[in-house]
């Protein structure tokens, strides 16, 4: 069976107010526009997710709700997930096998430097050395559950940014 794994580094965030702490920072103006163009983006490439899981840090839950919306995903049934805040990539792996096997394309929503480090992991053809804010990465998985993911069973097919 495919799968498809949408990775989504969160949008341009802003560094305006330096006392402000790291997971309380908003997006800033470019991420604000960002995030729905890439929304966009993946509706007209018909890449639409049966579910969203987000990192629960601020900038990243701005993204996935206007991502979200661009796409006409109902924002309500949003996965938040602290563990995703700055993770290594074997929390992605975590959240890929508690997935349920009726879902068949997964967006997640996350930070560097663990996004970039997942997702040269998916694919020896793919490599990058920086997931730029508001990157969406997506795979192809041959996988009949969840937990059946590995990085070996994965084929790259779409890295689009808002700089592209």
């Amino acid at each position: 069976m495919e799968r498809t794994l949408v990775m989504i580094r969160h949008a341009k965030s802003s560094w305006a107010n330096p006392l402000q702490s790291d997971f309380e920072r908003p997006l800033n103006d470019r991420g604000e526009q960002d995030a729905p163009m890439m929304g966009e983006r993946l509706k007209k490439l018909n890449v639409i997710p049966d579910l969203i899981v987000a990192s629960t840090a601020k900038r990243a839950r701005q993204t996935a709700k206007k991502i979200a919306k661009a796409l006409g995903y109902d924002e309500s049934k949003i996965q938040w997930e602290e563990k995703l805040y700055h993770c290594i990539p074997q929390v992605f792996e975590e959240v890929l096998y508690e997935l349920d096997d009726k879902i068949k394309t997964v967006f997640i929503v996350a930070h560097n430097p663990g996004i970039t480090a997942f997702v040269n992991e998916l694919s020896p053809e793919f490599v990058t050395d920086n997931m730029p804010t508001c990157g969406v990465i997506a795979a192809k998985i041959n996988a009949e559950h969840w937990t059946d993911f590995n990085n070996r069973n994965s084929n790259v097919f779409l890295f689009e940014s808002p700089k592209k």
